[in-house]
This record gives structure tokens, sequence and C-alpha cells, in this order.
């Protein structure tokens, strides 16, 4: 490629206030200093709203902005951003945030954008754009030189890049990268630094790859080739990954140890049920998605876990399958999800990755990484009753530190004696949620609870090897103490999950219109088992959710639905009046019921994550699996235990009858 970087368009500032942003589309431009107070946080959620991601060519050119939010507007019409003629775009700090999503950098790029500059970048996006070719860039000074009509050289742009990286946005992306390195790779390994090591450099010092021009040492910020033991991918991603594999390396790609490559039909379930899907007509492209999907695994003879009988509902949803399946310690997984860090709970390492990747690793089976630094969650204490892995996690993403990006791009080893009292299901709330931390993944050294785990879940006896664990003296970026004994319930508030508050603190009541209970990060079986205490509760009490309160509650996989059938809990949740959806991703990716269609609506949701147009046009507010249940009882958000003192005594006649809503 050239080298120098042409930028012949405008510079397309994302202020936080919506009327600077719609007088540069309508073509007045700005300098830096007028631009404001630019948007932080700006997530690939807005930068392609979930319902775009049916698109996977040249149309989602028109996507791109749609769903950025200023203040409380929206000012980008579908495409706006590509009729402005911009070709960069200047926006503040953690710049996309939330999900893997490749279509965003990918929008951005065919609506003309070349180069996007911002105070720090989230890492997948950071990687999925390098691997497009488009390029990023944190120093502002940039700006008046390109508003000056200036071309800037590549080389300034890769400066301080790691080897890889560089390499890879020189070759114009990572596809070209890999038809011209990947194939020069030996079966030898990069160094490893001397001295102790964490138990995620180990699995990376086995997995390690030796590739011309990449790092010689396994050292952080060195970027590196690994082998995955385990490749995943889902329908939003697969069609456009046998795109990009179609268009690199032909119309039979041959794929790397396909024995190992597992697919997944997860997400768009009850698409036919999604108001954004039906509304807007995207049925038809769902259904071509689906398609390709399949056609993809026949091709390749993949192994896959699709829809159930009867048209309603998944096997499972991928991370959480691969966790009750498949994940072993001292693994390396990949997925093209961010919350692929939840098999993390059993002591592999596992992370996301983008569709360019994911292309990438299924001919090469290599996946490119830079080496991240470890930060330690040291645990202390044991969780008060009625305090769960959900609200341990919402109170870190709170911290100042972490919630300002600290954690970016780190590997999260959740330790000490207080992760001994948590179930790997638990445990996996803490890892999946790492993706929120803005980590690279979430690790727990393997020990009697996976041993059980393993045993219970598949049948394995497995014996922890002696290495998996990190070693004494280990070095860290930095140790975060936490003592459990000292959280309580927990909330964050709609827009970001790092808005956390305790629900102790809230100013006043807070109405809900919906409670909805599943996802990946609260789908599992020790999440049911608390739905159950609380509806039991109610139950027992005679109470139900008021009439203006939907509560809907999402299994995870099927083996976890098959658990709540035998130990009762589907009669409990039918006599509350819950609504029993299949597994799948649901409400939680803006597919499927338990979704708001109202800016008005207020939903209380354990999913994991609530940025603007995530799971409807409502306010989200994120909570545990417990405070969920017990804010449908009483039609506000509220927890557990402060339920329980509002009603401490069976309501006289109606213990164990058809109950009675509480005023809402």
């Amino acid at each position: 490629m050239s080298d120098r970087l042409e930028l012949p368009g405008r510079v397309l500032f994302l202020s936080g206030d919506p009327e600077l942003v719609t007088a540069q589309l309508g073509g007045c431009d700005l300098t830096l200093a007028e631009a404001g107070r630019l948007r932080d946080d700006v997530s690939t959620d807005e930068i392609t709203p979930l319902p775009s991601l049916v698109h996977f060519d040249e149309a989602l050119a028109d996507h791109a902005y749609t769903g950025v939010k200023c203040d409380d507007a929206l000012p980008f019409r579908p495409g706006a951003a590509r009729a402005g003629g911009f070709s960069v775009v200047v926006a503040g700090a953690r710049y996309g945030k939330g999900s893997s999503r490749e279509h965003s950098p990918l929008a951005e790029k065919m609506a003309g954008i070349r180069l996007v500059i911002a105070e720090s970048f989230e890492r997948i996006y950071r990687q999925n754009a390098d691997n497009l070719g488009l390029f990023t860039s944190t120093d502002f000074g940039l700006v008046e030189r390109i508003r000056r009509g200036e071309s800037i050289g590549v080389e300034e742009l890769v400066a301080g890049r790691d080897a890889v990286t560089a390499a890879v946005l020189r070759a114009g992306g990572l596809l070209a990268y890999g038809r011209c390195v990947l194939r020069h790779a030996s079966g030898a390994r990069p160094a490893v630094l001397p001295g102790p090591q964490t138990l995620a450099a180990k699995i990376l010092a086995r997995h390690a790859v030796a590739v011309p021009g990449a790092g010689e040492r396994l050292e952080p910020g060195s970027g590196i080739f690994v082998r995955a033991d385990l490749r995943f991918i889902h329908d939003i991603y697969t069609a456009m990954c046998r795109f990009m594999l179609r268009g690199a390396f032909g119309e039979t790609p041959v794929l790397e140890d396909p024995g190992s490559i597992l697919t997944f039909e997860d997400h768009y379930s009850y698409a036919h049920r999604s108001p954004a899907h039906v509304e807007r007509g995207l049925l038809p492209h769902v259904r071509a998605l689906s398609e390709a999907h399949r056609a993809f695994v026949a091709e390749h003879g993949l192994t896959d876990h699709g829809y159930l009988p009867g048209g309603e509902g998944s096997e499972g949803i991928s991370h959480a399958l691969v966790a009750e399946r498949y994940a072993l310690p001292g693994r390396l997984i990949v997925g093209t999800d961010s919350h692929t860090p939840h098999s993390g709970a059993l002591g592999c390492l596992a992370f996301g990755v983008g569709t360019t990747d994911m292309a990438n690793a299924m001919v090469t089976g290599m996946v490119r990484l830079r080496v991240p630094e470890v930060l330690r969650i040291e645990m202390q204490g044991s969780p008060p009753p009625g305090v769960t892995a959900k609200d341990i996690v919402l109170h870190l993403l709170a911290q100042p530190g972490l919630k300002a990006g600290t954690g970016v791009g780190k590997v999260f080893e959740f330790a000490g004696p207080g992760v001994a009292c948590l179930g790997i299901d638990e445990r996996a709330t803490l890892t999946n949620m790492t993706a929120e931390l803005g980590g690279f993944a979430g690790i727990v050294a393997p020990d009697a609870e996976t041993r059980r785990f393993l045993r219970d879940r598949r049948g394995i006896d497995f014996e922890p090897e002696p290495w998996m664990c990190s070693d004494p003296g280990a070095p860290y970026a930095e140790v975060i103490t936490l003592d459990l004994s000292h959280l309580s319930p927990m909330l964050a508030a709609p827009g970001d999950p790092g808005r956390g508050v305790p629900v102790a603190a809230l100013d006043g009541p807070v109405r809900i219109d919906i409670a909805y209970g599943g996802s990946c990060t609260a789908g599992k079986r020790e999440d049911f088992d608390h739905y159950h205490e609380v509806l039991a509760w109610a139950v027992a009490r005679g109470l139900r959710p008021p009439p203006h309160v939907r509560l809907l509650l999402q299994f995870g996989t099927a083996a976890v639905r098959d658990y709540c059938a035998a130990r009762g809990y589907l009669d409990t949740f039918a006599r509350i009046g819950a609504e029993i959806l299949q597994p799948a991703c649901g409400a939680c990716a803006n597919c499927g019921p338990g979704v708001s269609v109202s800016p008005s609506q207020v939903t209380v949701s354990a999913i994991n994550r609530n940025f603007p147009g995530r799971s409807g046009p409502g306010q989200v507010w994120l909570a545990s699996p417990p405070t969920v249940a017990a804010s449908a009882i009483a039609g506000e958000l509220i927890s557990f235990q402060a339920l329980r003192e509002r009603y401490p005594l069976p309501m006289p006649g109606l213990a164990g009858g058809a109950g009675t809503s509480v005023p809402g």
C-alpha cells in the first residue's frame, strides 16, 4: 500500500452536543475546540445497532453511527455518515466498548472513514479495525494537520504499535498479511521471560507460535500468534466469515483442523418475536444469515449447535455451551463474541475476536494477539446473603480506576480465599463480564470446585496439573483487594454497566415495567436457583408481580432448562406468572421477547450490558438474578432482603393460592 494515508474527506467530531453533530451532517465544519465535549464510551452497539447486523457487505455503510446517542438524541439517520463525505472521526475515551462485532469498523470503513482518532480504544474494536485496514490513533495533534489537507505517513500511524499490528496495517489487513506471512510459521515457540509466571502467561507460552516478524519474546505488549484448542463462531458472524474466506482464498477454502471448530445458532432463534426485526422487515435477512451459516457448516462438516425442534429456542448460547460441554483447564479458546471469557471460570484462557481474526484462524489455526498484562482481583471474605457474583462485577465496574479503563486489554485473574466461596456458574459471571471491564480475558485457577463441576456436569475425573496456577511472585500490572463481606446488592443505572449504585442508595422508588432474567451471564443453573428462591418465597406469601410488570425468564442452555424441570422450578415460575423462554440470546441482543418498545419503559435485567438501544429503546437497569426477581414482585427496584423486610409474614388466606399482585 502507499506509504501515506490520503484523507481527502471531512473530519467528523462525535460531540456530546447533538446540535453540533447535526450541524456537521448538514455541511458545517468544526475545529476541535468548537466541537466541545467529545462522546466518551461510544459502544459498538451504537456504531452499528444490533438490527444492522443482518448485513455483512456494502449495505453496512448506511448503518454507521445510527445508534450513537448525544445527550438523549440520535442525530445519525441511515446513510447520513456516508453522505457527509467524512474520512476521519474524532471521539473521546474508550471508543468501541461492548460487543466484538466487526460490523462496526467495517460499516465505518464502507462509509468512507479511513482514520479514527480517540483518547483510547477498547481492545477488540481496535484489533478489528487493524484487521480491516482501518487506521486508529490517539494523537489529537493529527486533527489540525488533517483539516489543513495534509496526508499522514503510515509509519507515523503505526509508530508505537507492536510489530505484528504494524505489519498487518502496512499489508492492508490481516487476511492479506496471513496469505503472505503465516504460511512461513514454524513449529517453534517464542522465548518465555525468566522468573515466576501467571497462569495466563503459562497458557500463552504453551500455545504461542513463532512467526516471522512477530514478537520473539512473550512479554506484555509484544504481538504474537497462538494456536487455539477450540475456535467457535455464531450466526451473527458466520455469513460474514464465509464471505471473507471466499474473497481471500477462493470458493473452497481449506480449514485447519475442522474438528476443533464449533458453530452455534443462538442469537436469532427468537427473531420472529423481536419488534426491531419484525417491524423493520429484517426477517428475510435473518433467514439468509441462517442459510449461509448452515451452508458453511455443511461445506466443511463442522460441529453445529442449532435451533431446537419446534421453531423457538436454541441448544444454548455459544459461550455458555462451550463452558458446559467443552472447556478444560489449560486450554486456549477463541470465539466471535466478546463474552467468550465465560469459560475462563474453568481455568482456561478464553477471549473474543472479530470476524477477520476468526476467518484467518479458520484457515491457519492461528490467532493474533498482543500479550496482555494481568490484573489480579484478590477476593477476601465471603459475600453476605443476597450478594452474588453479578453484584461483585457491578461493584468493580463502578470503581473509578476500572471505570476509567485501567483494566482495558488486561487479563483479570480472580483469586484469593473469596473465590473459593463461588461455584463455577458464579465464577463464569465474573469472567464473562471482564468484557464490560474492558479486559482481554478473565481466569480462575482450577481447584476442587473445578473438579466437582467437571465430574458432576460431564462425568470427567480431571486432576489439574501442577503448572495450572500462578506462581508466587508472578508479575501483575496491579492487585486490587476486594473484601466481599462489605458488599451489598448492586445496580447499574441505564446507559452503561459502569454506572453502579447500591440498591439501598437509590434516592427513591424506581417503577419498572419489565423484569428479565436470562442471557449467558444470568441463565445458568445457579442463576435459576436464585430466581426460584425469590419466587418460591413470593408464592408462599401469596405474592405475584403487579399487572403492569412483565416477568420473563430465559434459559442459557437446554441443560439448564432440564435442570429446572427436574427440580420442580417450572411449577413455581408458572404460579408466579413468569413467561418462560427457551435458550437464546434473546432480549440481551435486542432479538426477542423482553425488550422494551418505547423510551418510557423501564427494565430491570440480569444481562451484562445496558448501552443505549442494547435491549430496546427504553431504560435498562442491570441487576443480579435475586434483585431482578424481587423487583418483579415489588414492581420497583428492590433487593430481596428489602422485599423480605417489607413482607415479613405470609399474607393470611393467600399462601399457596393463586396469589395477589403487589400494588405497583
